[in-house]
This record gives structure tokens, sequence and C-alpha cells, in this order.
């Protein structure tokens, strides 16, 4: 096996994206959400006041998700992936997996948005992924799938992004 990504492979169109949603969180929807909570607080009795409570709940969300886009921006692999027809984080690879043909991208979910419409989104630290990684059209890998069952898969071709 390979070792695992370190960082998330991203576009340079999603790590814009992802960075203008971090700066959008931080710095607009936290003064929203803030003046939420505390025109909710104003309401009085905050134990059973559900509109203070949704608020906080929605602020606990806001900072949860503005801590995992810091962390994955701050430790994203960027760019373009080398043409040379090797399966890398960023290339979209056509294989026969378990005698079913299949197109999948190489990355993170943040890169959907980025691929053809009806291909997933596969990580390459995922079983498959960490199979098929380094390896060229024609070639046959397989790999244990979380069941435990060895499944074999023949590249068909390999793009990027």
């Amino acid at each position: 096996m390979s070792e695992p990504t370190h960082g998330t492979w991203l576009t340079q169109d999603a790590f814009d994206r992802l960075t203008a949603e971090l700066a959008r969180r931080k710095d607009t929807d936290r003064k929203e959400i803030a003046q939420r909570v505390e025109a909710a607080r104003q309401e009085g009795d905050l134990r059973e006041n559900a509109g203070y409570h949704a608020a906080r709940e929605e602020a606990s969300l806001n900072e949860a998700r503005i801590a995992q886009l810091t962390e994955m921006l701050e430790h994203a692999q960027i760019g373009a992936v080398v043409d040379d027809g090797t399966v890398a984080a960023g290339t979209i690879v056509t294989a026969r997996v378990a005698g079913k043909e299949q197109s999948f991208a190489l990355g993170g979910q943040e890169i959907a948005a980025d691929v053809p419409e009806g291909v997933k989104v596969f990580s390459p630290d995922a079983p498959l992924g960490q199979a098929l990684m380094g390896h060229k059209a024609g070639e046959k890998v397989s790999y244990a799938a979380p069941n435990g069952k060895q499944i074999t898969a023949e590249i068909v071709s390999v793009k990027p992004l």
C-alpha cells in the first residue's frame, strides 16, 4: 500500500472557493449569528428559548466549519496533475472494478464541483484509491475491501482533472 496523501488535494478553483467560504464564515456569518444569539438572549428565559438555542447551535456549526476549512486550507496540495498517465490525486480514472467499468476522480469531496457530471469522487486514501495510486492504464491491482473481500481492478484510462 502507498502512503496516505498529506493534505487534501484541491484544484485551484476549489481552493479559491473554500478560501472565499472561510472568509465569509469568519467575517459576515460570525457577526450575523452573534447578533441573532444576542437578540434571542434579550427575549428572556434561556432555558425555554428555542431561538436562542438554535442560534447557539448555528454558531457552533459555523465555528466547526471554520476550523475544518482552516486546517484543510493550511495543508492543501494545490495544482495541476502531471499528465503522464499515472494515477494520482486530481486524475479521473476509468477502471474495471470487480468486473464493472466505472469512472471516478481521486481527491477530496471539495473537488466535486470541479469534476464532470456523473463522475464520483473517491479519496486517494480509501482502499481503492490507495491500490490505484502510482499505477497506469493496462495495469491490474487488487485490494482488500472494507468487508475483507479481495477485489481486482484493471485501469482502463487515466487523465488529469
